[in-house]
């Protein structure tokens, strides 16, 4: 990169002329921004500046327009000429018929961009409810980061800590977005665990022969999904205790951990015997060679599916607030470089969400509605345990159930049962997923009677 070039850059980040020819002379050097070196000279040393991948290492977040803009909001009475924004009277221009459709918002809350990290209410917000919801938190996390719902979050942690060829552990089986994510867009391999083994719950043996063999290279990178998705299982508090127990050992032999918490479906476990906390509470303070990152938002739990508002929370026992300021830094520059920023007004309705009294009422009376179909389609396969065709996987939570399809083909009986009129979703050849989320709970007999039969006729003809 040319000095001029850099000069341009230098000033439009508000560096003097003298800064500008010590930070082209650094980039001509190193090849690496002065920013994005600070930050990492900042995180030497923690688990979390190991973790960091190529791009994580570059990554920054720039005093370009957005911090510039930032500074100006804060003292420019007179005028803000920063922000690629039209304005009349202090209030964005705003069409008629999308300040028709959204008459409770002023125009900022719907056109304005929000900051990078998410607006600073709505972060807090959800801060406060982590503790409300998770009472064994501790304050030693980081303050969450808003990303364009749960997908991206995934997406935005695989830059940040995950290069070509590195391995990441999931479930088996897992949610197929995993492996276009960290297989098909990051170059990583994703190897899946067996984690049902035909008992009743997680296959303990196999999770931590899988976890153990991969800490023998140094460093593991785990996802966990609870409420598991296509299963539907959360860990008991028992299975809980092993898996933090495990993690807390292989840290304590040398190996840094990564556990990334896809908690997309918290809060909707309908046995009291499971655990009723997210694990990252446990993780997040578990050891100085753990990190962890809970990966949530209102996506499931509010029944928001369509707003894409996630949130992202960085912990671990060897961070300070110092070092979760420069790891934000560096998420808020995967940001910016992606997506520039999350929904504004998908922010400001789920903060009036948060907000507003009617909401625990409504989320018990719809928690209740999908408690009450879990436990008509635990009724009915609980009559069917001896089929030899489908074997349901354990499940006590969230959207879905699963079945192992063990002497016929997933793929196959999806098909027949669209051709009866039902659709679910076949995972390879060997799982059938089915989301009693979004049946009836009168029809759910009718539904798997329907299953049933259709895999008895696959396996009379197999």
């Amino acid at each position: 990169m040319s000095f001029l070039v850099n000069f341009v850059n230098g000033q439009a980040q508000g560096y003097s002329f003298r800064q500008i020819d010590t930070i082209s002379l650094y980039h001509y050097l190193i090849g690496m921004n002065i920013l994005a070196e600070e930050l990492n000279n900042t995180l030497k040393g923690t688990i979390a500046g190991r973790m960091l991948s190529k791009v994580g290492r570059r990554l920054y977040f720039p005093k370009g327009i957005i911090a510039q803009s930032a500074e100006a909001k804060k003292v420019a009475f007179k005028a803000n000429a920063t922000i690629g924004m039209a304005f009349s009277h202090g209030s964005p221009l705003l069409m008629s018929v999308i300040k028709d459709a959204m008459p409770v918002f002023k125009p900022a809350e719907i056109v304005a961009y929000a900051p990078t990290a998410g607006i600073e209410e709505a972060r807090l917000a959800w801060k406060d409810l982590l503790s409300q919801k998770n009472p064994s938190i501790t304050e030693h996390i980081s303050l969450p980061v808003v990303v364009p719902g749960l997908t991206a979050g995934i997406s935005l942690a695989s830059a940040l800590f995950l290069d070509e060829e590195q391995t990441v552990l999931a479930s088996d089986p897992c949610w197929d977005n995993y492996e276009l994510i960290f297989q098909e867009r990051y170059g990583a391999s994703l190897k899946e665990i067996p984690f049902f083994n035909g008992g009743p719950g997680l296959d303990m043996d196999s999770i931590e022969k899988g976890v153990r063999e991969q800490a023998k290279t140094g460093i593991v990178r785990i996802i966990l999904n609870f409420p598991n998705n296509p299963s539907g299982y959360s860990p008991t508090v028992e299975e809980a205790e092993k898996l933090i127990g495990l993690f807390k050992d292989v840290a304590d032999k040398g190996a840094d951990v990564l556990i990334l918490c896809d908690d997309a479906y918290f809060g909707l476990f309908y046995e009291d015997h499971i655990i009723q906390e997210s694990i990252f509470c446990q993780l997040s303070n578990l050891h100085e060679r753990v990190l962890a990152v809970k990966i949530d938002g209102p996506t499931k739990e509010d029944y928001a599916w369509g707003l894409r508002v996630g949130f992202m929370t960085f912990g671990s026992k060897g961070l300070t607030a110092v070092h979760y300021d420069a790891l934000v830094k560096k998420l808020m520059g995967a940001i910016r470089s992606a997506v520039s920023c999350a929904n504004t007004p998908a922010q400001y309705l789920m903060l009036k969400t948060m907000n507003d009294p009617r909401t625990p009422a409504e989320k018990d009376t719809y928690f209740n509605i999908l408690k009450n179909r879990y436990l008509a389609v635990k009724k009915f396969v609980s009559t069917r345990l001896e089929d030899k065709n489908l074997h349901a996987l354990p499940f006590n939570s969230g959207y879905f159930m699963s079945f192992y399809c063990a002497s016929i083909n997933a793929e196959t009986l999806r098909q027949r049962l669209l051709s009866k009129g039902i659709g679910s979703i076949a995972l390879g050849d060997a799982y059938l997923r089915v989301a009693f989320s979004s049946i009836e709970e009168e029809d759910i007999p009718t539904v798997y009677q329907a299953i049933y039969d259709e895999a008895a006729a696959l396996g009379e003809s197999a």
